[in-house]
């Protein structure tokens, strides 16, 4: 149920804007005793509700749980269909009112998280036909926006706020009720459907989308169960935009496409699902930035940091409709651009977006590196931006040993990282396409910028790179995760990535559930803030996957069971955005940050990623080649069973068991050509 209470998130949102705020049940104008929920692998919602005491019902009294309500709901193509069944477990007839109370306020996204409005459109006079009832809002931006709420079948009462049903149940008798709110856009809406079609709609996307994918099955129940919300999270916010399938950010902040986000999802699920990586690098390059536009950080070249649907952006009351104030989303687009074409060699596709690959490498060399220093930095010219625009973009994040914040312009450590990568990745697909001077260039342009960087970032006494360097080129000198993808990148030397690793993994930074933001031993240190100190998967499967790079595989072991005992305590074992990064005690969970978004897309991703990084698995279409190098089996699994690997026009199921302290490897089917190599 959405209770509507004034400050709260709840609701039904599209495009930026939530369409039902309020959505309650009602048995005699009082509310059902919740029996408890869950969400089922194909995203339906399921509720089970039951009557309260009812000492004055209509036909006598009825005590608590005598009625079974059984609600379950789903989202499809803007509307949500909501189905109700009643269950009398009475001996004799029961009438009862059953009734749903329902609102929508049009909040903008932004309003809800807290930024107040000095003005707002007009609410449109609500239209109540006899089974349906039409709320509407007309914008300042002029546009209007609708919610339907129709019903099935016709209630005895209906009203701009509440239908009510005079039911009676036989003596252990059922009956169900449907009902759909859709979504309205200036007109726009989507089909009308009913609960089943909707569904089997539903399904079929899945059952489609899973297809053309790989599997994870495991000998542990549990860490099933992980990858399988994982897996359904996913599917859940995998959005069909014009140029594909994009995975939307979070739930309920950020369910919209960010730059960044998109990128590390599809790097997390490449080796499963190449489709993702496709719609991300053809939607980034569609909305590529092509002039400067400071009011929204954009340059030519630079790939977004969030689009924003609503009428707040609309207005320019936020900066975000489409916003470029992400320093680091275009190296990586480059980079998801070179592994995308290694996963998959689909050539057609690197040629279509190569022009966009120039174009961002081109920002890099003019417009990222602010001062000519070789490095690239960040300084926001939106005056409501981002402060801070790496991927810990809290205010605060970026600071030096004695806990003063850096001034900018700021350069990153992991974002001269991902410019070398890009750079490697570059390289390879200039000479794809017959560029070899090119790829020369871009190859000792990341040769000089790891030399640089190894000689400016580098702290011995810290064993760790420095977070970053502020606008006076102090390097500020603390112990942080960044370095970590420092190694995912490949720009660190074998020496330095070692001391990385030992300084990742010991009890300042690694708190037992995953690798803290900040070392617990620095000034801004605090486990319940954002970004200094509490513990986010997805940065703990990139680092696993740094470390793998450099052969640290019991390191990347340490990571993932971490996360896996952690997954344990989460409700539905749904990995959440981040949580606190207090020490792992015995006998108790990981501590919730409270407002952390849940489902969020590149958490889900982070059990396939650092999955990945323990198996040691690299695939690459272009040689027709699957690489097991020195496989490690999480803790607790003794078997994992890869299905359907597609290689090219070519698929392999590979088994993996643990026997003793050895991982053996099994090629339990293949089809077409492609070769399986394992390293020990």
């Amino acid at each position: 149920m959405i209770r509507h209470a004034s400050g709260k998130e709840l609701g039904i949102y599209h495009e930026g804007t939530r369409f039902l705020s309020n959505f309650e049940i009602a048995v005699e104008r009082r509310y059902p005793l919740l029996l408890g929920s869950t969400v089922r692998r194909d995203n339906v919602l399921i509720v089970d509700l039951a009557n309260p005491d009812l000492p004055d019902g209509r036909s006598g009294p009825l005590v608590r749980d005598s009625v079974h309500i059984f609600a379950s709901s789903l989202l499809w193509d803007r509307a949500w269909y909501g189905r109700v069944r009643l269950q009398s477990y009475v001996r004799h007839p029961v009438d009862l009112e059953l009734s749903f109370l329902f609102g929508a306020d049009y909040a903008d996204i932004f309003e809800v998280r807290g930024i107040h409005r000095i003005r707002r459109g007009r609410d449109l006079a609500p239209m109540v036909f006899p089974a349906q009832v039409r709320l509407g809002y007309e914008g300042l931006d002029h546009v209007v926006r609708a919610t339907t709420i129709a019903f099935a079948s016709r209630p005895d009462v209906l009203t701009a706020s509440r239908a009510s049903y005079r039911i009676r149940l036989d003596a252990h008798g059922e009956t169900e009720l449907e009902l759909r709110a859709s979504y309205e856009v200036d007109g726009l809406a989507g089909p009308v459907l009913d609960f089943d079609t909707a569904h089997e709609r539903s399904v079929d996307l899945l059952t489609a989308r899973g297809s053309h994918c790989g599997s994870v099955h495991t000998s542990n129940p549990r860490f099933d169960e992980w990858i399988d919300r994982s897996s359904s999270d996913l599917q859940m916010m995998i959005t069909e935009t014009a140029n594909g399938p994009y995975p939307y950010a979070g739930v309920p902040w950020f369910s919209t496409p960010f730059g960044r986000d998109g990128i590390i999802t599809a790097f997390e699920t490449l080796w499963l699902d190449q489709q993702v990586a496709r719609g991300v690098l053809t939607f980034l390059a569609a909305t590529q930035a092509t002039a400067f536009d400071p009011e929204n950080d954009a340059e030519p070249g630079k790939i977004i940091h969030e689009v924003r649907r609503g009428e707040m952006p609309a207005l320019r009351e936020v900066p975000f409709g489409r916003y470029y104030g992400s320093i680091d989303a275009t190296p990586l687009f480059v980079m998801l651009a070179g592994a995308y074409w290694r996963r998959t060699g689909d050539l057609e596709l690197v040629e279509a977006i190569w022009p966009n690959v120039e174009r961002a490498l081109s920002w890099i060399d003019r417009h990222g590196d602010l001062d000519g220093d070789g490095f690239i930095e960040y300084s926001r010219r939106s005056p409501t931006g981002l402060s801070s625009q790496g991927w810990k973009d809290s205010v605060d994040s970026i600071s030096h040993q004695d806990g003063e914040l850096a001034r900018g312009p700021v350069a990153l450590c992991e974002v001269q990282a991902y410019v070398y990568a890009a750079r490697r990745s570059a390289a390879e697909l200039a000479r794809v396409l017959g560029e070899r001077d090119h790829a020369q260039l871009l190859d000792h342009q990341a040769d000089t910028l790891r030399d640089q960087f190894e000689q400016t970032f580098w702290c011995d006494d810290l064993g760790t790179y420095a977070l970053a360097l502020d606008g006076d080129k102090r390097p500020c000198r603390v112990r942080s995760s960044n370095a970590g993808h420092c190694l995912f990148a490949g720009i660190s030397s074998p020496v330095h990535a070692r001391r990385v690793v030992e300084t990742l993994l010991d009890d300042c930074s690694f708190s037992g559930w995953g690798i803290r933001t900040l070392d617990a031993g620095e000034q801004r240190y605090n486990p319940i803030s954002y970004h200094n100190g509490s513990v986010w998967p997805h940065d703990n499967a990139i680092i696993a996957m740094g470390m793998a790079r450099y052969g640290h595989k019991q390191a990347c072991g340490r990571i993932l069971s971490g996360l896996f005992a952690a997954s344990v305590h989460f409700d539905l074992r749904q990995m959440p955005e981040l949580f606190c990064g207090f020490r792992q005690r015995s006998d108790e969970g990981p501590t919730h940050y409270p407002v952390a978004c849940v489902p969020q897309a590149w958490a889900a991703g982070s059990v396939f990623l650092a999955l990945q990084a323990c198996l040691g698995l690299d695939i690459d279409a272009v040689g027709s080649r699957i690489q097991l190098d020195h496989p490690l089996l999480p803790s607790g699994v003794d078997r994992v069973s890869l299905r359907n690997l597609r290689v090219g026009a070519a698929s392999v199921d590979v088994v993996l068991d643990q026997r003793g302290r050895d991982v053996g490897v099994h090629l339990e089917r293949r089809e077409g050509s492609v070769e399986l190599v394992i390293i020990k």
